[in-house]
């Protein structure tokens, strides 16, 4: 248990780095003291009640918000102040542009940030990997029609490949299947499960639903407002569970006891509002997992 303002010895592993992270708008606290140490090819999927913040703490990683205080490095360093290439992001709704044909959704990320005569020279090349990435999301038969051609399972595929072609060292996803129906949405679990290993990148996956967390993360991060500090209830969510889990090898892997079981100790250590743990008593197992805290919520005096 680390004293505040005590720092984990930095790891070159270590991508990304949070300590002591609080998050206010106005007189609403809604981050508190989150510590988190991620390293390169993890793939961490967050949950938690609704409001805790899940999404706050997403975009202050992406670059979109700033924290209210605390410390924010990505490759050690400081200087997470607004959105860049080497965080990408996707959202459940897909951000596509409507007169444009789906390759030209996937290049127009590389092109836009080139001056223009570099990008009419570049083009050619640029469409090769576009189609590159197209292929990898099954998708490359499409590649000349427009969004409002293709299913929401689909577009969505073309958003990810949106994402990938700018190989960020952070995918950031928020809620991304949430719209999809159940089958599609297996299937885009087991594409983002192959990517993942493929391009060993380190994802950062918020969603609500616990067994589509479980099943994808090889950590999963559990953000709570229900727990106890030294002033009674707390006032701002923290992370109160830290699990390592299994790579899963197929969907089958949600159909066991091991699976079950897990998902119901996260939803009582995250979700339910009675159960009040003390700061003292998160179940932090992830070999990363680390606390900042003062002497009196140590000891639980006020």
């Amino acid at each position: 248990m680390k004293a505040k303002g005590t720092k984990i010895k930095m790891d070159d592993d270590y991508l990304l780095y949070l300590e002591d992270i609080q998050k206010a708008y106005g007189n609403k606290l809604v981050l508190a003291d989150i510590d988190l140490a991620v390293r390169q090819g993890e793939f961490c999927t967050v949950v938690g009640p609704s409001g805790c913040g899940k999404s706050t703490l997403l975009r202050l990683i992406l670059g979109q918000e700033q924290p209210t205080s605390g410390t924010l490095l990505i490759d050690s360093r400081a200087d997470v102040l607004q959105p860049s290439p080497e965080r990408g992001i996707v959202y459940q709704r897909y951000s596509l542009f409507p007169h444009l044909k789906i390759i030209e959704n996937i290049m127009i990320g590389l092109l836009l940030p080139q001056p223009f005569w570099k990008g009419i020279f570049n083009k050619k090349t640029i469409r090769k990997e576009a189609l590159q990435y197209l292929e990898q999301v099954q998708l490359a038969e499409h590649a000349y029609k427009y969004p409002h051609q293709l299913s929401g399972g689909m577009r969505q595929r073309v958003a990810i490949a949106q994402a990938l072609i700018k190989k960020p060292k952070i995918l950031l996803m928020d809620e991304p299947f949430g719209a999809l129906d159940p089958g599609t949405r297996e299937s885009m679990q087991m594409l983002i499960l192959e990517l993942w290993e493929k391009h060993n990148m380190t994802v950062f996956f918020v969603t609500h639903d616990l067994e589509e967390a479980v099943f994808l993360g090889s950590r999963i991060i559990v953000m709570s407002q229900y727990y106890l500090d030294t002033d009674g209830l707390a006032h701002g969510a923290r992370i109160v569970s830290d699990h390592s889990l299994g790579k899963a090898s197929s969907t089958l892997y949600k159909e066991s006891d091991k699976f079950g079981k897990l998902i119901q100790q996260i939803r009582k250590e995250g979700m339910d509002p009675e159960y009040l743990q003390h700061v003292t008593q998160f179940n932090l197992q992830h070999k990363d997992s680390f606390q900042t805290l003062t002497q009196e919520e140590r000891t639980g005096s006020a």
